[in-house]
């Protein structure tokens, strides 16, 4: 549990709302079954303020297994495709992910934008007559894109989504992003699904524009699994409070193991989304693609 007082960059809603005391207007359950799932609703932007977070639903899903495949991948992946699905509205989805597809840790977004079903195309190109295309065409429309940052492409993802809106016409978003947590324990072991929106680079202090209802006129879901921790929190939760950081330059750190854990993660996310959005898929199908 993140304690009071602790230096920390961290993207986790859960980590923020875990230092408020009871009665902060921010009510917390906690369920689950392949993970300890815990619901942070919080009412309204002041009842928010105190953890620096807006109004919406933030949903923490914890599983040591994120990193390797287990005998439990298939209930993880179907508990989380329900949860998702829960967020999602009728209609098509455009799936966003956001990140840097060379640098491993920042990588997420780009690796699970890979995994999903992208279905928008099918009815304009399949033909009336063809046989066998009843079940595509029951498919919800979805489109992926997955456009680099801003250093790359010289287009904020928060721009291009804007302009896409008038031709894709999705209901939602759901932008995929690598996070940033403060207690080493969450580190590669969780996933936060919000509704509230995203600031991608926000827990390592470099925000971009921000993707929300507010800023794009429909809803937004966040999705993502911390893959970075800040060095000085790191030492602190080794070292406790007494650490000297003062001599000690900050940085962001990622786990070793980083190349399995996001390729484990970016399957359970997208298997997870094709399940979420495609509920005639089997857990199979969804896998296979």
């Amino acid at each position: 549990m993140q304690k009071q007082g602790h230096y920390s960059r961290t993207d986790l809603a859960v980590e923020q709302a875990e230092t408020l005391p009871p009665g902060s207007g921010i009510r917390m359950r906690h369920r689950g079954e392949a993970f300890r799932t815990t619901e942070i609703e919080i009412e309204s932007d002041a009842d928010g303020a105190a953890i620096g977070r807006g109004k919406g639903r933030y949903l923490t899903l914890e599983s040591a297994d994120l990193h390797r495949t287990t005998p439990q991948l298939r209930a993880q992946v179907t508990e989380l495709a329900d949860e998702l699905r829960s967020f999602v509205p009728p209609g098509a989805v455009l799936v966003a992910g956001l990140g840097n597809a060379d640098i491993t840790p920042d990588a997420l977004g780009p690796a699970t934008a890979g995994c999903v079903l992208a279905t928008r195309h099918l009815r304009q190109e399949l033909r009336s007559n063809e046989p066998d295309t009843d079940f595509l065409r029951q498919l919800r429309p979805v489109s992926v894109l997955s456009n680099g940052v801003l250093g790359q492409s010289g287009i904020e993802t928060a721009e291009l989504i804007a302009a896409l809106r008038q031709n894709v016409q999705p209901a939602c978003v759901i932008a995929v992003d690598a996070l940033a947590c403060s207690d080493l324990s969450r580190l590669g072991t969780t996933v936060q699904i919000s509704d509230a929106g995203i600031q991608p680079g926000s827990g390592v202090r470099n925000s971009r524009a921000e993707l929300s209802r507010r800023t794009l006129g429909i809803p937004v879901i966040a999705l993502g699994v911390p893959t970075v921790v800040d060095l000085h929190t790191a030492v602190t939760e080794a070292a406790g409070q007494a650490a000297d950081l003062s001599r000690l330059p900050n940085m962001m750190v990622t786990p070793r193991n980083i190349d399995q854990l996001l390729h484990h993660a970016a399957r359970l996310l997208g298997t997870a989304l094709n399940l979420a959005l495609h509920p005639q898929l089997s857990f199979e199908d969804a896998e296979a693609l």
